[in-house]
């Protein structure tokens, strides 16, 4: 029994996550201030102060400090002190994150220049804070431990990525306005944040679900933290994820991918028979807490389940897992929140997101589009079609909204072309490795003449504003001559996750001032295996060649300020390759320029070959910045190629490369 002496004891039935009325004691409340004018006033000012003393020189601040609190002469002493240390800089709960949005509502009152340089500090900290691959470490500088894993706990990684949004997008959420070599890092870092969430989505026996709370900074795999937070699926966490996912304007297939696969998970775990009640003192302090079997409840969800099962479980700082609640010490179950509802706020919002993006609500179209919005291509006959030209045929003609082909697992032997009046079609495959395109022409096999090539593709790309992901298209005829595996003729067109596999002349681009975005792929070939006149930016792709030859082979027109553009990327290739140049012109104003690059050892030293061309010496563009591996020798380099410098390189951005209307800044 408790003994209540001095305690008044309140028994209430409280739906998980509703707050209690906010006091403004806690410094996060604080921060939430809608009152503008407060932060002008004496007692903001002095508050700021000690927010500046406690901010290191590193940028980042410590967690759960109530920076309200007045600091005596010798504790101002210490912390300034504790400046040059970098103690104890974290994001984990709002830290940082927090503390720069304070100051951007000072600075919005009072220009203290101060306020300013303290929120680009801070900003400063969490772009160098973020890993290689895309996420974050609880602390920084790293803490030995759990702290560094890529960390979703209590929205850490989110916070983050919400403040890149902001300011990449170039918002009124912030006062201060950073400068655009700082706007264009946050759109990068904001980019490789949602790239890592998208990579970390836990795949239960084949299906994506949702997040743990913590993942491998190494492995990206589901990772442990404290005693009690063991490798899960959060149905906390994962809330928030999916929020932001679904914030993101025009999201990409992988992107909608995950949003649903996530919305299905948090469908699938709800539970609606319990409700939790609580006890709590005068004091606003839970002293029990238990869960109540109710009929048709609100529902919540566990904040950590099995990993293969969804099933709920719970931990004591003994990290032994057990079945339910009441079976865990009064000091873990009343002090940590062991379910949540944030997943409603997925749910509410699903409808609305799907309609935007044109996508079916459980297998019904929604009122706001038409049933030419999506179509499900599968061998089996459970999708709309079996063939995925079917499914191009019956998309409409220029659409105002997306059009989404899902394409299941399986191998499907036809030639797919998308025609200029089939704008803005996404194809999503099923998986990268399992769902395949596959075609076997080539130049002898087409016999039509000097311009043979061109017909022989396997998939070809008419239809401007094209994307394609989570697939492989192959030339499957051999190393038998010219054999195109993806051809692209059309502007504005990504592909993403996916695999082009073929020998000569894999991958052909052009169309007029077209551009085009390849991310995250696998591509392989021999010779020319990428060849072209279009504007193409390749990032963080596996570019692998099969045998001596040439990996490029560019015709950009005369007067285009980008040709192809390798961001990134890792040059691989087969044993037996030893010799391959990084390309040759098609034409002579060929542009071709690897940056931050990984090169193997089967590159040639001198890397460019003319192509019997005397006159693409004077006229062509090669040119390299910043590349590692055995297979980058800038001074062996053929004396008309070029090493840019970090000034020149530095205009080689995304943004640069792939808008639709540049100038050329070469003849500048």
């Amino acid at each position: 029994m408790i003994q209540l002496k001095k305690i008044t004891v309140l028994f209430l039935l409280i739906t998980v996550g509703i707050n209690a009325q906010s006091t403004y004691k806690k410094w996060p409340d604080i921060i939430r201030k809608n009152d503008d004018a407060w932060f002008a006033s004496a007692e903001a000012k002095k508050i700021a102060e000690n927010v500046l003393l406690y901010q290191r020189n590193i940028g980042g601040w410590p967690k759960n400090i109530q920076m309200q609190q007045e600091l005596s002469p010798q504790q101002q002493k210490d912390l300034i002190e504790l400046k040059k240390t970098a103690a104890e800089t974290t994001t984990d709960n709002g830290a940082t994150c927090q503390e720069m949005l304070f100051m951007s509502k000072m600075y919005a009152q009072v220009k203290d220049e101060r306020y300013k340089e303290s929120f680009l500090k801070g900003l400063n900290y969490l772009l160098e804070a973020q890993y290689d691959n895309g996420g974050w470490p609880q602390f920084y500088p790293l803490k030995k431990g759990y702290y560094t894993h890529i960390t979703y706990n209590d929205d850490s990684m989110v916070h983050i990525l919400n403040v890149m949004k902001e300011i990449s997008e170039q918002s009124d959420f912030y006062s201060i306005k950073p400068s655009k070599e700082i706007i264009e890092k946050t759109k990068k870092s904001f980019e490789k944040g949602i790239d890592c969430i998208i990579k970390t989505q836990y795949r239960q026996k084949g299906v994506l679900t949702a997040w743990c709370a913590q993942h491998d900074e190494v492995t990206l795999a589901p990772a442990k933290a404290r005693a009690y937070e063991l490798p899960s699926l959060s149905g906390k966490e994962s809330a928030k994820i999916t929020l932001l996912l679904m914030s993101v304007e025009r999201p990409s297939p992988e992107i909608i991918t995950a949003v649903q696969s996530a919305k299905a998970w948090f469908e699938k775990t709800k539970i609606t028979n319990l409700e939790e009640k609580r006890v709590v003192n005068d004091a606003g302090k839970i002293i029990e807490k238990k869960m109540i079997v109710t009929q048709n409840a609100s529902p919540i969800w566990a904040r950590f389940m099995e990993l293969d099962t969804n099933e709920p479980f719970f931990c004591d700082r003994d990290g032994i897992k057990k079945k339910s609640l009441e079976e865990i010490g009064a000091e873990r179950r009343n002090g940590y929140a062991w379910y949540t509802d944030e997943p409603k706020g997925v749910l509410k919002k699903y409808a609305a997101w799907a309609a935007k993006n044109g996508l079916k609500v459980s297998g019904i179209e929604t009122s706001a589009k038409k049933k030419d919005n999506f179509f499900t291509v599968a061998q089996d006959g459970s999708g709309d079609f079996t063939k995925i030209q079917d499914a191009v045929n019956a998309s409409p003609s220029f659409p105002y909204e997306k059009v989404t082909i899902f394409i299941k697992n399986g191998t499907y032997t036809e030639k797919v072309r998308v025609p200029e009046w089939n704008t803005h079609l996404a194809f999503v495959g099923e998986s990268k490795e399992k769902t395949i395109i596959a075609f076997d022409d080539n130049f002898s096999k087409i016999n039509l003449g000097r311009n043979s090539t061109f017909y022989t593709y396997t998939v070809l790309v008419e239809g401007d504003d094209f994307s394609v992901s989570n697939l492989t298209i192959k030339n499957t005829s051999g190393d038998k001559g010219q054999a195109i595996a993806l051809s692209i003729v059309a502007n504005r067109a990504q592909v993403s996750n996916c695999i082009i596999s073929g020998n000569q002349d894999t991958l052909y681009l052009s169309g007029k001032e077209a551009k085009q975005y390849f991310k995250d792929c696998y591509i392989e070939g021999t010779t020319d295996f990428i060849f072209g006149s279009a504007t193409a930016l390749f990032e963080n792709c596996i570019i692998h060649s099969l045998k001596n030859s040439y990996i490029t082979a560019a015709s950009t027109p005369e007067g285009t300020a980008f040709g192809f553009v390798f961001k990134n990327c890792k040059l691989t290739a087969e044993t037996s390759a030893t010799a391959v140049y990084l390309g040759r012109p098609w034409r002579i104003y060929a542009k071709t320029v690897f940056i931050n690059c990984d090169m193997g050892k089967h590159i040639k030293p001198e890397g460019w070959e003319n192509w019997s061309k005397p006159e693409a010496e004077k006229n062509a563009f090669y040119a390299e910045y910043n590349n590692k591996g055995e297979g980058f020798q800038p001074t062996k380099r053929v004396s008309w190629s070029h090493q840019l410098s970090k000034k020149e390189a530095e205009k080689y951005t995304t943004e640069n490369i792939l808008r639709d209307s540049i100038q050329n800044w070469h003849s500048k």
